[in-house]
């Protein structure tokens, strides 16, 4: 007979879990189990990305995007007070290193203090007072942008998920089921899984679980590399801030920015390339099937042909280390080639419409009794408790 769940939370990152531990906490005696089709919690994009707390000075006002990330500062904040868990708000300086840069600077403190976002912006002088290694010809401080290491935290939730009585079933993968009259029914590789209700934060096969349970989806999850490195030979002090480039209206995603590390170091990072794997960290790494879903998908030959130029670009400076450093050295010439050491890389799991257009913003659909997360990119971490609360408001209304 099947086993029996009154919810079941499909993904094992930091949304996920923190859905679960919301879901506790909205129905108290309820029974929730969450399915890890790994081995740990936060093995991919929860365990893989910079580190930063996200003021939200990005994004559109009204956005998901906005609204979850300005409340889930204050959140994670609290969480990180509440259990003993590490953060430091270092703040950011977004900076422009060349005059056609500046008025972009401009817009976006805009649309900083639209989202309810404290931003200070600064001369040239001024940075480089504040950053004497950094280059700037003018800057935005974002003093509310933090760091953290979000596979901690993912972790924490985990635990104090069980310990409040959830089920954590890990390298348990659900390969397919149904939506019924009564609920759903999971099939995975222990077997078969009944539920009242599931929600589905599966990231980087966020699409595949959407369909197979009868989702109405029009996207397809296009998996974008992004590769770090981490800062050798260079002083504690380096810099005090995250640095930022003026993100470039041309190119769909924001480029490589300079990020202190929890263990006091630096990295630089990410770039975007197109993974071979949705799951494959190697530079070589190759699913043919995750690899043909890309290039069948008309979506994506519309995106790289609306950003040929700037794919060209991440391209080469992923093939070639020193194109690489020349977009660290536009805003710190004092990294070297030498400098640039290996990290771990990350994958973003982008939702690409059929179009070619990125889906900017957070991305829910609905089924009768399941919801799924179909795009979390950036700042998904940031906001994971937020958007918890949202999915559970959503599939309970409570």
């Amino acid at each position: 007979m099947a086993e029996r769940f009154d919810f079941v939370v499909v993904g094992g990152g930091i949304v996920g879990l923190a859905t679960a531990r919301r879901l506790q906490a909205a129905v108290p005696g309820a029974s929730v189990a969450l399915f890890e089709k790994e081995d740990a919690v936060a093995l991919h994009q929860s365990g893989r990305n910079s580190g930063v707390i996200h003021a939200g000075v990005y994004y559109a006002p009204g956005s998901h995007k906005a609204r979850f990330c300005r409340a889930g500062v204050a959140a994670t904040k609290a969480y990180c007070d509440e259990h003993g868990l590490a953060y430091e708000i270092c703040g950011k300086l977004i900076v422009a290193t060349e005059a056609s840069e500046v008025a972009r600077l401009d817009a976006l403190r805009q649309r900083a203090e639209a989202n309810g976002i404290a931003i200070d912006k600064l001369t040239g002088a001024e940075a480089r007072r504040l950053e004497p290694n950094i280059a700037a010809e003018a800057a935005l401080l974002s003093p509310s942008t933090g760091i953290t290491d979000f596979a901690v935290l993912a972790r924490d939730m985990a635990a104090r998920f069980m310990a409040a009585g959830g089920g954590l079933r890990l390298g348990a993968r659900v390969t397919g089921g149904a939506e019924t009259a009564a609920g759903v029914t999971l099939t995975t590789d222990a077997g078969e899984i009944s539920a009242g209700k599931a929600v589905f934060c599966a990231g980087l096969m966020a699409d595949r679980m959407a369909r197979a349970f009868g989702a109405r989806v029009d996207f397809r999850i296009v998996p974008f590399r992004g590769e770090y490195y981490r800062i050798a030979n260079q002083p504690a002090d380096l810099v005090r801030h995250l640095i930022y480039p003026v993100p470039d209206p041309a190119r769909p995603f924001l480029g490589v920015h300079l990020t202190r590390k929890m263990d006091g170091g630096f990295t630089v990072g990410p770039n975007a390339v197109l993974a071979g794997a949705r799951e494959g960290y190697g530079k070589l790494s190759l699913s043919p099937r995750d690899l043909a879903d890309s290039l069948a998908y008309p979506g994506f030959w519309r995106l790289l042909a609306r950003n040929a130029g700037p794919a060209l670009g991440e391209l080469s400076a992923s093939a070639l280390k020193r194109l690489y450093l020349k977009k660290v050295q536009r805003y710190c010439a004092r990294v070297r080639l030498a400098d640039l050491t290996p990290y771990r890389p990350g994958i973003r799991a982008q939702a690409v419409a059929r179009d070619g257009r990125l889906i900017d913003d957070f991305l829910f659909v609905d089924t009768r009794h399941t919801l799924h997360v179909c795009n979390a990119p950036s700042p998904a971490a940031t906001s994971a408790l937020p958007i918890a609360e949202h999915i559970v408001e959503r599939l309970i209304g409570a």
